[in-house]
């Protein structure tokens, strides 16, 4: 990764981070590679700065085609229920269909290639909870703006939903999408361990570990310093390292979990080549051959949804009440602690204690510290100080 960069180029990176403008991006981007020494340590930098640049001028002549000088519209759902999951594939592999077979969605199905211009949102349920699937404009073959507008989406969302064409090359298909992915700063398999950096106005820094940070935090500071960054948080996700770190800075990396539907597989005349896919797919990626025709694979989608997605259903009581029928989603290893956060903020800051209901502990209404782990269908009684 970059190291022993001169303080020239950091100083021209800051410039880049703090411009609030397209054109004031692209100068500064300018003047940062011009800094950057050209070496095999800096390919991956220069690379991002080009392909940085490229984003940058194309954004630049849209709102020049829109006449206007107004920020590009961009791709965004709300998020509802349990979880958004987004669709993502390209044209003609049949994410529609999926869509109106699995929700309610009000859905276009049309021979014609490219014919959702929007996300489409429909609600998939799943036992006593929900997840909103988010159909996403297909991806396009070198479709640049279109195509960071589809990732905008995608990184907004908490999981993915890759839709493969059976009639396709199945192996080439799902290596074009999950390239397209990590080229924009996705990760559809779990990496070792990535920082995300939050820049703020205040505070100085700030360090969130998540995971194991392998260096010390004086360490974080003074390479952040050095790129006068001087107020921010630092979340740590896995192990991360001082250049994992410095590559977060030129780097949007996140993982999100991935489900892989092969679509159309009712016109798969043998099924080897879905077998193929299976043993070439890491196996912490979930693949289902599914058809909207014979509806095969449809019914155990939630089901794989609800597992990859490390999600808990928690059932909230009060104290002399009966348990809530709609539960709390909260990821796996909650906390009783967050899930008074989660009811609200004074039962959280007023936290004494909580009896618990269900597979975590050892015996029903057992009385537990806010510390306590939670478990998918516990039923949670908190109690406040006096």
């Amino acid at each position: 990764m970059v190291t022993n960069l001169p303080a020239e180029a950091r100083a021209k990176f800051a410039k880049y981070m703090d411009a609030k403008t397209p054109e004031e991006k692209l100068k500064a981007l300018e003047e940062f590679l011009s800094y950057v020494p050209k070496h095999k340590g800096t390919e991956n930098l220069v690379r991002w700065a080009r392909k940085r640049m490229a984003e940058l001028r194309e954004e630049i002549e849209e709102r020049k085609r829109k006449g206007g000088s107004g920020g590009t519209y961009s791709f965004f759902v709300e998020k509802e229920g349990a979880a958004q999951v987004v669709l993502v594939g390209y044209t003609k592999s049949g994410k529609s269909s999926i869509l109106k077979s699995l929700t309610n969605a009000n859905v276009e199905i049309s021979e014609i290639p490219y014919t959702t211009k929007y996300p489409v949102v429909g609600m998939l349920p799943y036992e006593d909870i929900q997840f909103q699937l988010v159909e996403a404009p297909s991806i396009i073959p070198h479709g640049g703006g279109w195509n960071n507008k589809v990732i905008g989406l995608i990184k907004n969302s908490d999981g993915i939903i890759i839709v493969l064409d059976a009639s396709k090359n199945l192996i080439e298909e799902f290596n074009n999408i999950s390239m397209f992915l990590k080229d924009h700063g996705v990760y559809i398999e779990r990496p070792r361990g990535y920082a995300v950096i939050e820049r703020g106005y205040s505070g100085g820094i700030r360090i969130v570990s998540y995971g194991v940070l392998k260096c010390t935090e004086n360490d974080v500071i003074k390479l952040l310093n050095s790129y006068r960054i001087y107020n921010a948080i630092v979340k740590i996700y896995g192990e991360v390292d001082i250049d994992d770190i410095e590559r977060s800075l030129f780097e949007s990396i996140i993982y999100k979990p991935t489900l892989v539907l092969v679509n159309k597989i009712d016109l798969m005349k043998s099924r080897e080549e879905l077998k193929e896919l299976m043993n070439y797919i890491p196996k912490e990626i979930p693949v289902i051959g599914v058809s909207t025709v014979t509806k095969e694979g449809l019914n155990i989608i939630g089901s794989e949804l609800f597992r990859i997605l490390n999600i808990v259903r928690i059932y909230t009581k009060p104290p002399t009440g009966k348990p809530a029928e709609k539960p709390l989603v909260l990821k796996k290893g909650a906390t009783v602690l967050d899930v008074a956060k989660a009811i609200h903020k004074d039962l959280f800051e007023k936290f004494s204690y909580a009896r618990v209901w269900g597979s975590s502990v050892k015996f029903p209404g057992q009385r537990v510290g806010g510390d306590h782990v939670v478990e998918d269908g516990d039923i949670v009684e908190i109690n406040i100080k006096k």
